[in-house]
């Protein structure tokens, strides 16, 4: 299986963060970043090109090689922000039908923007997140 491509870099993610064109967009990444920040007690850190990630999980695929990959993260992408929730939805059901307006893929949640959603649930969500990542994998 071949390297992962998407490594932590020494980019500044307040650079990253700053740079996002859409006022709106980064105002919410902004909050975000400040809600992971406090789930992980982690800096945030660049992932390649557009991943502000927090923190670090190890885990291995199933041909037995080891990886390492944030504990939870963002990336404002052009149609929406999209929240990393590792562990997926399902343990947060619950949570899931307080939220709001979303999408989600397999551990992408897709958010248009922070007034879509009720922001106390979705830091309810990323605490629950990290804390689930933590009993299951060893972080750093």
């Amino acid at each position: 299986m071949a390297e992962l491509k998407t490594k932590p870099t020494k980019a500044s993610v307040s650079e990253f963060v700053d740079a996002i064109e859409d006022k709106q967009k980064r105002a919410d990444a902004k909050k975000v970043a400040a809600m992971m920040r406090t789930a992980t007690g982690k800096r945030a850190k660049m992932w390649g090109t557009s991943i502000v990630g927090f923190g670090v999980y190890q885990y291995t695929n199933s041909v037995g090689k080891d990886f390492e990959w944030p504990i939870t993260g963002f990336s404002p992408r052009k149609q929406a922000l999209t929240v990393y929730i590792m562990p997926g939805f399902e343990p947060f059901a619950a949570l899931m039908k307080k939220l709001g307006k979303y999408k989600t893929g397999k551990s992408c949640l897709y958010i248009k923007r922070l007034s879509d959603i009720d922001e106390k649930v979705l830091k309810k969500l990323i605490d629950s997140s990290v804390k689930r990542m933590r009993e299951a994998y060893k972080t750093k």
